[in-house]
């Protein structure tokens, strides 16, 4: 950027000054201390740089809630060492949104769940409200944009997990009023390896009208295949790669994604070493897989920092996304395929949820099922 601003900015001659001497060009504008863009190795994180200023990463997992229940005070605007987020380090990864992860403790359920969840959105508002300089909250697409427009990080509160309903629509109906909008269909009784229940399908519906997205990471294989085949609204895997490259129960296998991607859903790759692998090219090989598999419509990017995993060689943090993203263009990666990975698709998802919800909300009413009337 600096060799940029010295090209525009010709010196000005000494007559313009009366009789000062000027100093020579070389002393004025001495030379950058690092390679200049010409060499082919810096070129690609140069690229990289200028298409993530267009078309930042939408962040599909943040475990930062989680990890500042563990600290006294913090100053995010100013810089936390002791995490792997902070505003300073997501405006270096060119970081546009997140969603934060509304952790519930293990073995939670019933009403402890549903406390749980509504202390975890409370801290998410309290945060971002604090930290009104750096971060704003959103809940759709259009204030995505708005956010970024104005120079903040957008937050969206989910993936939260099915316990936190408390196996009530109503209680999912009032997560949702207060800002939950993803929802992770695993540790409920209506979701398990067998698939939905007939009361999960009906929260699947729910979740619908509300413009709430289902989150398949971590479900069974009759999860997944019954949710795509009962949701009208796109679906997410908010920490899943590719499990023909590596065998993790969280990564989905290849008819999966196949079907993920015929549905218009989205796989958002994880950055943790235990899930695509220790370096930054054994990420960019899942992103590939997915991208192949599924489509250029249908992957993602998870940092899933904060989250107490370890991350590959180089993304240890959420600054490292230009890193990753030049080694895509290294690989060939049309600049236009970056750019639905790292924002486009995420729009995408969301403009569709809210869509699905606006015709939803006009052919039914809010569901008063319960438990007991399908599954009892």
């Amino acid at each position: 950027m600096a060799d940029l601003q010295d090209d525009l900015h010709t010196s000005t001659g000494a007559g313009e000054f009366g009789d000062l001497p000027v100093p020579p060009p070389a002393e004025v504008f001495p030379p950058e201390p690092y390679a200049p863009v010409s060499d082919p190795d810096d070129e690609p994180l140069t690229r990289a740089r200028a298409v993530l200023a267009a078309h930042p990463v939408a962040d599909g997992y943040c475990g930062l809630p989680r990890a500042l229940g563990n600290l006294s005070w913090y100053d995010l605007e100013l810089g936390e060492s002791c995490l792997d987020t902070d505003v300073p380090r997501l405006r270096e990864g060119h970081v546009g949104a997140l969603f934060w992860s509304l952790h519930l403790p293990e073995d939670t359920d019933g009403d402890r769940a549903v406390a749980a969840a509504l202390e975890q959105l409370d801290l998410a508002r309290t945060v971002v409200r604090d930290h009104s300089e750096g971060l704003r909250l959103a809940h759709d697409a259009g204030q995505l944009i708005d956010a970024r427009n104005c120079g903040r990080v957008a937050v969206l509160p989910g993936p939260a997990g099915a316990a936190a309903l408390g196996d009530s629509l109503a209680v999912l109906r009032s997560l949702h009023a207060l800002g939950l909008r993803v929802l992770t269909l695993t540790g409920a009784s209506w979701t398990d390896e067998e698939g939905l229940t007939r009361f999960g399908e009906e929260v699947v519906r729910e979740m619908n009208r509300l413009g709430v997205l289902a989150d398949l990471s971590g479900a069974g294989a009759r999860t997944v295949r019954r949710t795509l085949a009962v949701s009208k609204a796109p679906a997410v895997c908010t920490r899943s790669a590719a499990r023909a490259l590596r065998p993790h129960p969280a990564n989905l296998p290849d008819d999966l994604l196949v079907e993920l991607g015929a549905a218009g859903g989205l796989c958002m790759v994880p950055l943790t070493a235990e899930q695509t692998g220790p370096t930054v090219r054994d990420v960019a090989d899942h992103l590939d897989h997915v991208r192949t598999v599924a489509g250029p419509r249908s992957v993602g990017l998870s940092g899933t920092y904060d989250t107490g995993v370890a991350h590959p060689l180089e993304l240890g943090d959420a600054a490292g996304y230009p890193r990753l993203i030049a080694e895509l263009l290294r690989r060939g990666w049309e600049e236009s395929d970056v750019a639905l990975l790292t924002w486009g698709n995420v729009q995408r998802v969301l403009r569709g949820a809210a869509f699905t919800a606006r015709a939803a909300q006009l052919r039914r009413p809010p569901s008063t099922a319960t438990v007991a009337d399908l599954d009892g």
